[in-house]
């Protein structure tokens, strides 16, 4: 089966949403979240058009992608409650509103892939450089390179951040 055409992904929805909606509720412990990745997993197959050799293949294809779904939700929340923890350790005059609280924690949610995306090396140079304030040579000392690689890698990390934050700006902007 190929799945390019809406015909054949209603086909697959029909054959398996009740299955992968099940096997995503045992994952997460919550069917309303199951209800939204597994809403989310069909959304990945309609922009990415796919041949099965069968139900096994499908099955595989649409597990894989949920799973890939589950870490993203579980760092998302994990992010989400060091955020919710350290706004509880702050006076209720500096507390966001509703609103600014959704686009810091989507905006940590960004930061985060961003981060992940990068070489663990260059991670671990931003991170230092960024969160602890440790000068170049602290960083070099701690990551094992010369000063002149921390000023590479944070450079890359710097540029990774730019490109971020045009792709924030261009998504607030519309």
């Amino acid at each position: 089966m190929t799945v390019a055409d809406s015909s054949c992904v209603q086909t697959l929805y029909a054959t398996h949403h009740r299955w992968l909606h099940a096997l995503l509720r045992r994952r997460l412990n919550n069917a309303f979240d199951a209800a939204d990745l597994a809403h989310d997993t069909f959304i990945r197959v309609l922009k990415r058009p796919q041949v099965f050799d069968g139900e096994t293949h499908e099955r595989s294809y649409l597990a894989t992608i949920a799973r890939g779904l589950c870490i993203d939700h579980w760092r998302r929340r994990q992010l989400e409650q060091a955020w919710l923890d350290t706004l509880a350790a702050q006076s209720q005059a500096v507390h966001p509103s509703p609103e600014q609280r959704a686009i810091i924690v989507e905006t940590l949610y960004e930061v985060d892939a961003m981060l992940q995306r990068l070489p663990q090396r260059v991670r671990d140079a931003f991170v230092l450089a960024q969160l602890q304030g440790l000068p170049y040579r602290a960083i070099a000392e701690e990551i094992g390179v010369c000063e002149r690689m921390v000023k590479k890698y944070l450079a890359q990390a710097l540029m990774h951040c730019a490109m971020l934050e045009a792709e924030l700006d261009g998504l607030l902007i519309q």
